[in-house]
């Protein structure tokens, strides 16, 4: 459970953490991280604000938590039986991310407060850590499969992947074509040059 893979349960955390999480992202995606302010995740969740600032300190380490426990960003690793499969489906759950609202209303408010927020980008790269965390079953199998080598950068091959998908989907603001998913693991896995006989 997100609760328990982040603490709060298991430190005491507020009873009602997943509530405040939520709300958390909700004022996120509508109001950006400006617009952001622990009364009003306070409010939203019903929650009172000393509590709040009790586990708390800032709407910063706020966002970092809720970013990790929160029920709209939950991660299931997949398991397809090939490492091609895995990485497709966690691409997939990327681009999903970056299209679908309020996910990707989410994404680009935090991609663009990290920038401007020291505290901010520390708590991401904590985020970051748990996602890799959770994809680490993939590469294991990967590597028992044969598929990879023990010494594989994982968090390269996600950023190459992932990357992508930012690069296009965010900054260049393009449509994906149908086979983009596929095409990516592809070139990732197997290079861009012709392939010799």
């Amino acid at each position: 459970m997100n609760e328990e893979r982040h603490g709060t349960r298991r430190s005491g955390g507020p009873r009602k953490a997943q509530e405040i999480f939520d709300a958390t992202l909700d004022l996120l995606a509508e109001k950006g991280y400006e617009g952001l302010t622990i009364e009003g995740v306070a409010q939203r969740s019903d929650v009172n604000k000393t509590t709040i600032y009790r586990w708390w300190p800032s709407k910063g380490a706020l966002l970092g938590a809720a970013l990790i426990g929160a029920r709209q960003l939950d991660f299931t690793p997949p398991d397809t039986g090939s490492l091609t499969g895995d990485l497709e489906a966690l691409l997939r759950t990327v681009v999903t991310l970056l299209t679908t609202r309020p996910s990707s209303d989410i994404a680009v408010s935090v991609l663009g407060a990290a920038t401007q927020s020291p505290e901010l980008g520390a708590h991401i790269r904590e985020f970051f850590a748990d996602r890799i965390a959770l994809e680490r079953p993939v590469f294991d199998r990967a590597v028992a499969r044969g598929e990879l080598t023990e010494d594989t950068d994982l968090t390269l091959l996600m950023d190459l992947l992932a990357g992508a998908a930012w690069v296009r989907i965010v900054l260049r603001q393009l449509p994906l074509g149908e086979d983009f998913v596929a095409r990516t693991v592809g070139t990732v896995l197997n290079g861009a040059r012709p392939r010799m006989a």
